[in-house]
C-alpha cells in the first residue's frame, strides 16, 4: 500500500486533473478541426515532467510520473469518442435534443465500461500475449528521457505559446489570413491553411503515412472532382459526393479489416488459451488436499472482483437507460457491445495502435438498429457510449503498457485512470457543448468551419449513403489495402478532407524532410561517439516542438469559443 501511496499522489492527481482539462478540451477542437486525433500520450508525458519538475524541485520518480500522465491523458480518447459521433446528430438537424447532461452521463457510461473491461484485459493483453503496444512502450522510453533532461519544458510551452498567439491573431484579432496562396478552382479549395497544429500533425504523423494521406487528397480532389466533371462524367457535386463516399468507405472498410485480420483470430486463440487454462485449474485435488485446504484467497478475490465488475456495468446500463431515454433492453445491448468492442480495442491498440472506435460504434448502432425500434438521436447515443469506451480503453491499455515497462503499480494507474475519466467526461461534454453554442450546427460537416469527418460519417450511415456504389467500393479497397500492410485508412481520409487541409499537413512533413536532411549534414561534421545522442535529442526536440505547435493553437480555439459563447449570453 506504501508502494502504491507513493506513485498516487496528491501533487500529481491535481497536476493530472489539470493537465487531464486542458489536453481533453483540446483534443475535442483538434478531433473536430482535424477530423482525427493523434495520441496525445507524449504529449501529456512532457507536461507531467515538467509540472512535477515545477513544483517538486526534481524530488519525484518515474513512477510518480507515470500515473499523473496517466491521469492527464486519459479523457483526450473520451472527447474522441463524443466529438467523432455526436456532432452528425447536429449535421442532421437533431442538435436541439442534446443537453450537456446527455452528453456527461454517456461519458461517464462508456468510462466506466471502458474502466471495467480494462481490468478484465490487462492480464492477457500485457502479460499473457505481450502485445507490442507501441505508443505505451515510447511513453515509458520519454519518461526515462525526459527525466534525464531539463529544457523540455521550455522547448514545450515556447511553442505552445506561439502557436497560441499566432491562432488568436488569426482567428480573434483577423490579422493574420486564414488561408495562403488560394487558387478558384471548381470543387475543391486549394490553398495553403495557415495553422501550426496541420503542420505539426503532418510533422507527428511521418512520412510515408503522410505521402498515403496526400495521395488520397490529390485522387479524391484532381482525379476524381476536378477531373469526372472534365471529362463529362458527372457534376460537380455529383463527384463531391463521389470522392467522399469513396473516402468513408475506404475508413470503414479499413476498420474492418482491423478486426477481421488483427482482432477475431487473437480472440479466438485467446478463447482456446483460457479454455485450456481453465481445464488445468480445475483439475480435482487429491483427497488430503481437498480436506485441508481453504478456499483460496486469489479465487475469492476474482469473485468479490467480478461482482464488482458486474454491478459497475449495470450502472451503466441504467445510467443509460434514465438519462438518454433509451429501452432499458436497448441499454444492457449497448453496454454489453461495449465491453465487447473495448476487447477487440485492446487487441487493435496493442498490435497497430489504431483505435478505430468510431467504426466499433458504427457496428453497434447497426446491431441497435436490428433489434430494436428507437430514434435516430438514440442511435447516436448509442455509437458514442461505445467509442468512448473503446477509446478509454485503448488508452488504458496503453498507459498500463508503460507501467509494465517501468515497474509501475497497476492499481495506481487504474485509479489514475478514473479520476481523469469523470475529469475528462465532464470538460469534453462542457466543451463540445460551448463550440456548438458559439458557432451552431452549420458549423459542423465536410467543408465547414470543424470538418468532423468521423461524425459525418456516422451521420451518414444514419441518414443514408448518398452514393451507395461509391461507398461500397471504398469499402473493398479499404479492406482489401489494409489486408496487405497499407494504410489505407490514411487514404481514405485524403479523400475525405479539404484539399487544404491535407495540402498544409504535407507541408509539415516536407519541413520535417528539409530538417531531417540540415541534421544528417550537421551530424556528419561531429565526432561519432556523440553522434547517438545528439540524434536522440534532436529527435526528442522536434516532438516536443511539434506536441507543443498542436496544443497551443487548440487551447487558443477553445479559448475563443468560450469568448464567443460569453459574448453571445451578454
Amino acid at each position: 500500500m506504501s508502494e502504491l501511496k507513493g506513485q498516487l499522489t496528491l501533487r500529481g492527481v491535481m497536476i493530472g486533473c489539470i493537465g487531464c482539462a486542458v489536453i481533453t478540451a483540446s483534443s475535442v477542437y483538434v478531433a473536430l478541426k482535424m477530423g482525427a486525433l493523434p495520441w496525445p500520450i507524449i504529449f501529456a508525458v512532457l507536461l507531467a515532467l515538467f509540472a512535477l519538475k515545477a513544483v517538486s524541485r526534481g524530488s519525484f520518480t518515474l513512477n510518480e510520473a507515470n500515473v499523473t500522465h496517466t491521469v492527464m491523458s486519459s479523457g483526450a480518447m473520451v472527447a474522441g469518442g463524443l466529438a467523432f459521433t455526436i456532432p452528425g446528430a447536429w449535421m442532421l438537424g437533431l442538435g436541439d435534443g442534446i443537453t450537456i447532461t446527455q452528453l456527461m452521463v454517456t461519458a461517464l457510461a462508456g468510462s466506466l465500461v471502458g474502466l471495467v473491461a480494462s481490468v478484465a484485459f490487462r492480464h492477457h493483453s500485457i502479460s499473457a500475449a505481450k502485445l507490442e503496444y507501441p505508443l505505451g512502450q515510447a511513453a515509458a522510453e520519454t519518461l526515462k528521457a525526459g527525466n534525464a533532461k531539463g529544457r523540455t519544458g521550455a522547448k514545450l510551452f515556447g511553442a505552445m505559446g506561439f502557436a497560441a498567439l499566432w491562432s488568436f491573431l488569426r482567428d480573434g484579432m483577423k490579422l493574420i489570413p486564414a488561408m495562403v496562396a488560394s487558387l478558384p478552382i471548381p470543387g475543391v479549395t486549394f490553398g495553403i491553411y495557415a495553422s501550426p497544429m496541420m503542420l505539426a500533425v503532418g510533422f507527428l504523423v511521418g512520412t510515408g503515412a503522410m505521402v498515403v494521406w496526400f495521395a488520397g487528397a490529390v485522387i479524391g480532389s484532381f482525379g476524381i472532382v476536378v477531373g469526372a466533371p472534365a471529362l463529362g462524367l458527372a457534376t460537380v457535386e455529383g463527384a463531391q459526393q463521389i470522392a467522399s463516399c469513396l473516402g468513408m468507405g475506404c475508413m470503414m472498410g479499413c476498420g474492418i479489416a482491423v478486426i477481421v485480420r488483427d482482432i477475431i483470430p487473437l480472440g479466438v486463440r485467446t478463447a482456446f488459451a483460457r479454455a485450456e487454462e481453465a481445464a488445468r485449474a480445475s483439475e480435482p485435488l487429491g483427497l488430503t488436499a481437498q480436506a485441508t485446504c481453504a478456499p483460496r484467497p486469489q479465487a475469492q478475490r476474482a469473485w468479490r472482483n467480478s461482482g464488482i465488475a458486474i454491478l459497475a456495468i449495470a450502472c451503466a446500463a441504467v445510467a443509460a437507460w434514465l438519462a438518454l431515454d433509451l429501452p432499458l433492453g436497448v441499454s444492457v445491448a449497448t453496454v454489453l457491445c461495449a465491453f465487447v468492442a473495448c476487447a477487440m480495442s485492446a487487441q487493435s491498440v496493442g498490435q497497430t495502435s489504431i483505435d478505430p472506435m468510431e467504426i466499433f460504434g458504427l457496428i453497434a448502432l447497426f446491431l441497435v438498429a436490428v433489434i430494436a425500434n428507437v430514434s435516430s438521436l438514440q442511435l447516436f447515443f448509442v455509437a458514442a457510449l461505445v467509442a468512448v469506451a473503446c477509446g478509454l480503453s485503448g488508452d488504458v491499455m496503453n498507459d498500463f503498457k508503460a507501467g509494465a515497462v517501468l515497474g509501475t503499480d497497476p492499481r495506481a494507474q487504474w485509479v489514475g485512470q478514473g479520476i481523469g475519466a469523470i475529469v475528462g467526461s465532464v470538460v469534453a461534454a462542457l466543451t463540445i457543448g460551448v463550440l456548438f453554442q458559439a458557432y451552431g450546427p452549420e458549423a459542423f460537416g465536410p467543408g465547414k468551419e470543424f470538418v468532423s469527418a468521423q461524425a459525418s460519417v456516422v451521420a451518414t450511415m444514419v441518414s443514408g449513403v448518398p452514393n451507395m456504389g461509391a461507398f461500397l467500393v471504398g469499402a473493398v479497397v479499404g479492406f482489401a489495402l489494409y489486408l496487405v500492410r497499407f494504410p489505407a485508412m490514411m487514404l481514405g481520409l485524403g479523400m475525405y478532407l479539404p484539399f487544404y487541409m491535407s495540402f498544409t499537413a504535407f507541408l509539415g512533413v516536407i519541413v520535417k524532410l528539409v530538417v531531417d536532411a540540415v541534421h544528417r549534414v550537421r551530424q556528419a561534421k561531429v565526432p561519432a561517439e556523440v553522434r547517438d545522442e545528439r540524434d536522440q535529442a534532436y529527435a526528442d526536440t522536434g516532438l516536443i516542438m511539434a506536441s507543443g505547435l498542436l496544443g497551443g493553437e487548440s487551447v487558443m480555439g477553445i479559448i475563443l469559443a468560450f469568448i464567443v459563447s460569453a459574448s453571445a449570453l451578454f
